[in-house]
Order: structure tokens, then sequence, then C-alpha cells
């Protein structure tokens, strides 16, 4: 495994190989659970869009996808609270059954207003993919229908998870040397 970039990475948290088998056990069990249904992926842009990809590939049943872009970080380590819609659906997901796919959850806060907001639009069915679980930083209970990895509290990057725009393209997920992001 390449450990780039080692000047700022205190640890690698989780291997490419090990979210690669992960990855692949969501897509199966995925496929388990939407066997004779079409499933619509619903990715929250920028972080779950790598993971999103991944994801899919595994997937057996008709899928299809859109992307919604919100934000309560900005360039910040520490979730601001308040969620901005940037990027809504293009497509209706009335009567669909859809998936969130998300990078990660900690406050749940985000979580918890895209979920209330899509099922104001009246979908078959609602559920929710993330990769990783952060479970210590819970603000507000949040059901997860498919988790990757539970991790604890530390700030990691990588494989579609930035610090200010940065290692979204690293294929594994590690914590940052704080004296990147102090």
């Amino acid at each position: 495994m390449a450990s780039f970039p080692e000047d700022v990475q205190q640890e690698v948290l989780l291997t490419a190989e090990a979210i690669r088998n992960r990855v692949k056990e969501l897509g199966e069990a995925i496929s388990r659970d939407y066997r004779g249904e079409q499933v619509f992926l619903v990715g929250v842009l920028k972080g779950a869009w790598v993971f999103l990809a991944d994801l899919a590939r595994h997937i057996t049943v008709p899928a299809s996808f859109d992307f919604m872009s919100v934000s309560s970080y900005g360039a910040s380590t520490q979730t601001s609270g308040v969620v901005q819609i940037i990027k809504d659906l293009e497509e209706s997901i009335e009567g669909r059954h859809v998936l969130i796919v998300e990078d990660i959850v900690d406050t749940g806060l985000t979580l918890t207003y895209l979920v209330e907001l899509l099922k104001t639009r009246h979908p078959a069915s609602l559920k929710v993919c993330v990769l990783l679980d952060k479970p210590s930083r819970r603000a507000t209970p949040v059901r997860l229908d498919y988790v990757g990895f539970e991790i604890p509290d530390a700030f990691v990057v990588g494989y579609g998870l930035d610090f200010a725009g940065q290692y979204r393209h690293v294929p594994h997920i590690f914590t940052l040397r704080s004296e990147v992001y102090s």
C-alpha cells in the first residue's frame, strides 16, 4: 500500500483493501435487499462520490443515481449546525426506492435534515448507506441501514473525504497530523 501523503498523515485508519472488501459486501447486501426492485442512489457530494462509484459497481439490481450537495462544514473540521443545500436532485424521487449514499455521519444533523427533506418528496422507501459512522459524536439519533465502518472520534480524510478540498483522491482513509488543521 502506498503511504502517500506521508507528510500530513498521522495514522492509516482503513486500508484501500479493507475499504474495497467492505464496499463489495455492502453492494451484495443492498442487492439482496432490493431484489426485484430498482434502487435510486442519492450520492451526497462531494465526499460520497468515490464511495458511490465503487458501491454502484457491486450492486446487481437495476440502479440509477443522482447527486445532492449539502454542507454544514465549509472549510472547518467542525460542523456549523446549519445545513445548506448547494445542489438539489435533478430527478423526482416520488414512488422510487431511494438509498442515500453518504461518506460519513458524525453528529447526524446533516443526515437528519436530508432524510426529513427527502421524505417530503414521497419516495416508496428511503434508506441510508454510510461508509463511516462516528457514533461518539452523535447529537441527534439517525437510522443507518448499511454501515461500512464504525470509527473513533478522529478527523479523517481520503477516499472522497477532504480537508479544505485536499486528499479526496487518496485510496485509503487516514487521520491528519494535528498541525495540518490546527
